[in-house]
Formats: C-alpha cells, sequence, structure tokens
C-alpha cells in the first residue's frame, strides 16, 4: 500500500499507460473514445478543454464512472476507451488507476492540457 503521494502517483502511472497527443487523437479518429478533463471547473473556464472531452472533476470521477452510481454519467462505459487529462499529468494518472481498479481496461494518460493545446489539439473555449 502506498504511504505517500508519490508511490501513488508511480503506482499510477505504472498502471496507465502515458500516449502523445498525435496518439490520442488516432485513438479518438477511430471512434470509441471518451476523453475527459479532469481538471476542476475553474480551471476549465479560464482555458477551454479539448475538443469533444467531457469535464469530470477528480473529486467526482468515481461517482460519474460507476455505473451503479445515482451520479452515473452516461458518456461512461467500459466497452470505451478513455483518454485522460488533466493540468499537468498527474491528477490523469491517478484518475486512470482509478478507472483502473473501476473495470475499466482501456485507459490512457495523455498528460497535461498544456501538452494538448502545444501538440495543436482542438480546443473548445468556454
Amino acid at each position: 500500500m502506498a504511504s505517500s503521494v508519490k508511490q501513488m502517483l508511480e503506482a499510477a502511472n505504472a498502471a496507465v499507460p502515458k500516449i502523445t497527443p498525435a496518439e490520442a487523437r488516432e485513438m479518438i479518429a477511430k471512434g470509441g473514445t471518451l476523453v475527459v478533463d479532469v481538471r476542476d471547473a475553474g480551471e476549465v473556464a479560464a482555458s477551454g478543454k479539448a475538443a469533444g472531452a467531457v469535464n469530470v472533476s477528480r473529486g467526482m470521477l468515481e461517482f460519474r464512472a460507476d455505473q451503479d452510481s445515482p451520479y452515473h454519467d452516461k458518456n461512461f462505459s467500459k466497452d470505451k476507451t478513455v483518454i485522460l487529462y488533466c493540468g499537468s499529468g498527474g491528477r490523469a494518472a491517478l484518475a486512470g488507476k482509478t478507472l483502473r481498479d473501476l473495470g475499466y481496461d482501456k485507459v490512457y494518460n495523455v498528460g497535461g492540457f498544456k501538452d494538448w493545446v502545444e501538440a495543436g489539439g482542438a480546443v473548445e473555449k468556454p
């Protein structure tokens, strides 16, 4: 069991493959993909989000992803490929580990929103 945030991040990064924005765009183009921005609403309001992404803050992820939860978001389905990002990649890694623990098999971390933007990823402004 992890005893520090560093250990939690190491475990999350080991469990959730890191992909580039270009790889993410290829996956998205194939369909069957859910892109999730796990930043808080204020961060998304200030900078926008990846085009087509759903914003589910890190604190609500388990409730939105669990099909038995009264707060389940119908965008989440275990047969989809899930691509996560946050501000710099840490929260996305932890979120990915959580989804893996909930039975999601195809989960990837694209890193931070800045990585997405710098690689030319499309952005939706609020």
